[in-house]
């Protein structure tokens, strides 16, 4: 039977978070509902999950050997991967002496590194992908992009919300595509994987939940990025019951592969009826931050509740939904949100500021949520909170 004894004891239950951003900072807050003790790790300090967490630990999650002697020092019931840049090899070898990897440590694994969980689909279990290629040399790369084609998308293989990709339209971006993913890279420079430009009507990310249930999905959630970096998401996309039903079957065929109990965020491209698989997320997703108002239990919620063994037997939506992130340019430490009595004077609007320490180019520090009658009113009623929202970018405090 599922207990939680009392925090901080030997009867409760321990969290480990390796990486504390706003995601993880969510995820925190849904683990201490549940009276679960939160150590959150990151290579900086005052991360946001960090400022509701019960302790911190700050180091290059890249090291082998610190990963290693945190985790052993912490003993935790619970491992939870919230970024891609940790050495995961040492996940794998703990998850064999015993300790427990949220989902596994081997989804940890092969979806930190895009070219695993893009063979597993494609090679291992024929799931319909872009086309491909792989590069670790810059000859390896122009001959990537010479079989692929142009327009292509290259994408370090170890990297997160739009870092380091970039989109070659013409000859003459190539070389400017190879620096950027060298520079961009979660490891440094490294390799690269070129993608067949997708032609599609809309991309999607189903949220995708194992839990002792089973299998359950959240409504497709439709967003829009740019450089990569997600900036709008809403929810419910519409789309036809034949595509829903192929996402759903993708979905499930990939995360059954990967296993464990936990939420994921399978990414989609959708055209017409057709469904193409592009990455998944064994953690919440970003574009996801929606369901903070458009359901009952978000996604951190549902990550909480299948990753500490509890059921989840059904996801009540309650209706169109919409948010909007808040990205911040500058150099700074010091920003401060202004006039947030007219952002949030609708009805229907929230908003989350995430804490993030400091700046330094731009960052996405905040997320506007809506909810209205329909989607085309949730949206622009995220868009007009937005614009009463001004940012002040005050100097650096030391």
């Amino acid at each position: 039977m599922a207990k939680i004894g009392s925090v901080m004891t030997p009867a409760g239950r321990k969290a480990l978070l390796l990486g504390s951003g706003e995601l993880g900072k969510e995820v925190a807050l849904e683990l201490q509902r549940y009276g679960v003790e939160v150590v959150a790790c990151d290579r900086y300090p005052n991360a946001p999950a960090m400022q509701v967490a019960h302790r911190s630990h700050v180091f290059n999650m890249l090291d082998p050997d610190e990963l290693r002697r945190v985790i052993e020092a912490e003993k935790p019931d619970h491992i939870i991967p919230e970024v891609e840049a940790i050495a995961t090899p040492v996940l794998v070898e703990l998850e064999k002496e015993g300790y427990n990897v949220t989902p596994t440590a081997r989804a940890a694994w092969l979806t930190m590194n895009r070219e695993g969980i893009r063979r597993l689909a494609a090679e291992e279990l024929g799931v319909t992908t872009s086309p491909y290629r792989f590069a670790s040399t810059r000859e390896e790369f122009d001959r990537a992009v010479k079989e692929i084609g142009i327009p292509c998308v290259v994408k370090p293989v170890m990297s997160s919300s739009g870092h380091g990709q970039s989109t070659i339209k013409s000859e003459a971006d190539i070389d400017h595509a190879w620096a950027v993913s060298q520079e961009g890279g979660r490891a440094g420079a490294g390799r690269v994987i070129v993608e067949g430009f997708v032609k599609f009507d809309y991309e999607i990310t189903l949220l995708t939940v194992r839990s002792l249930s089973g299998t359950t999905f959240c409504e497709p959630v439709g967003h829009i990025q740019e450089d990569g970096d997600y900036r709008y998401s809403w929810q419910p996309q519409p789309m036809s019951p034949v595509a829903l039903e192929k996402a759903r079957e993708i979905a499930r065929k990939v995360t059954d592969a990967l296993g464990g109990y936990g939420i994921f965020g399978v990414e989609l491209f959708i055209k017409g009826d057709e469904v193409i698989f592009s990455e998944v997320s064994p953690r919440p997703h970003d574009t996801g931050m929606v369901t903070m108002i458009s359901q009952d239990l978000s996604e951190f919620g549902l990550h909480a509740r299948a990753l500490l063994g509890l059921p989840v037997p059904e996801i009540r939506f309650f209706g169109p939904s919409a948010s909007r992130a808040v990205v911040v340019e500058g150099d700074t430490d010091t920003i401060e949100m202004d006039c947030l009595e007219k952002v949030l004077e609708e009805p229907g609007v929230q908003m989350r500021i995430f804490g993030k320490p400091e700046i330094n180019g731009h960052r996405r520090m905040a997320v506007i949520l809506a909810t209205a009658d329909s989607l085309e009113e949730a949206r622009a009623k995220a868009d007009r909170a937005y614009a009463k929202l001004k940012v002040n970018v005050l100097p650096r405090s030391k």
